[in-house]
């Protein structure tokens, strides 16, 4: 398949998007059904959350140097803070570093992916956010985006985020945004916002965002756990206190998902943006997107088929 379009009504019968099991009961299955969302409070302990902290500041003190890690900073901080936590937003593609790849392994978030997955499940995209206090620049604002622009796999109804808060998050510190229910909808183009000066590499955004669609703030505790749809426009907003917001998520997939051509679709720029970065980065010719995705991806549970 060529078409990076998605039939809205992956199957028939009553749910959509979840997957029959004995985890999920009926209102949670009718709400993800509704709304391309489900919190699940207090899912991750705080003794898991203390650990991948610990690894977190370690990766960033330059201790560990898990490979294929890739370390996203703010540069301008740099001269103030050197080489600590307070110049790290994001550590991505930590599927090498096997402390904070637990957090994919957890038996607890397992048990809710497979609901989304079935049982053969790879984590495709890692990441640990730190977001920076930001109320000046908006450096950190992620726009209204939807993550399947990234991904070149599908069916998007076997993809789920897990997305779970390291300490609390709220409006002030810039917690995630969802407009319930546009994981309905098709995917959409994507591109950088026109925002002067205030575009991160690869934060791409909604170019037609629907301003008419109510957008939910999701206050979380610390290990509060929100599972969502590769097509549920979402964001964050900036932090405007003077502390970190930290999260760590990973998108998991069915391993029986299958890649797909992104060329002639409306995920060629981003391909092309990428492939860039890369053959920057390791002198490489000739990657594709799905080369990438190949290269992150790793089995957490069941057989690995096609991804």
């Amino acid at each position: 398949p060529t078409s990076a379009q998605v039939s809205v009504a992956p199957h028939s019968g009553r749910f959509s998007y979840t997957l029959d099991n004995d985890v999920l009961s009926t209102e949670q299955r009718q709400f993800y059904e509704d709304n391309g969302y489900l919190l699940i409070r207090n899912l991750v302990s705080d003794e898991d959350i203390e650990r991948f902290r610990k690894e977190f500041t370690r990766i960033c003190k330059r201790e560990v140097k898990p490979p294929g890690v890739m370390i996203m900073k703010d540069e301008s901080r740099r001269s103030q803070f050197g080489q600590s936590e307070s110049v790290v937003n994001k550590v991505q593609d930590f599927q090498e570093d096997e402390e904070l790849f637990r957090y994919c392994t957890l038996p607890e978030v397992l048990k809710y992916v497979e609901c989304f997955t079935g049982p053969n499940i790879m984590a495709m995209h890692t990441m640990l956010i730190n977001k920076l206090p930001d109320s000046d620049q908006q450096t950190f604002l992620h726009p209204m985006h939807q993550d399947l622009h990234y991904f070149p796999f599908r069916p998007a109804s076997r993809i789920v985020c897990a997305w779970t808060a390291m300490e609390r998050a709220h409006q002030n510190n810039g917690c995630l945004l969802v407009q319930p229910g546009t994981h309905k909808t098709a995917l959409k183009p994507h591109g950088y916002p026109q925002w002067e000066g205030k575009t991160n590499k690869l934060f791409h955004g909604l170019l037609d965002e629907d301003e008419k669609i109510p957008k939910v703030h999701l206050v979380m505790e610390k290990g509060d756990t929100v599972f969502f749809h590769p097509l549920l426009i979402h964001g964050s907003g900036i932090n405007r206190t003077s502390g970190f917001r930290k999260s760590i998520s990973c998108h998991f997939a069915s391993s029986e998902c299958h890649y797909i051509d992104v060329k002639n679709t409306i995920q060629e720029h981003l391909e092309k943006e990428l492939q860039e970065m890369v053959s920057k980065k390791y002198n490489a010719t000739s990657v594709e997107l799905k080369d990438i995705w190949n290269f992150r991806a790793r089995l957490v549970k069941g057989e690995r088929i096609n991804l």
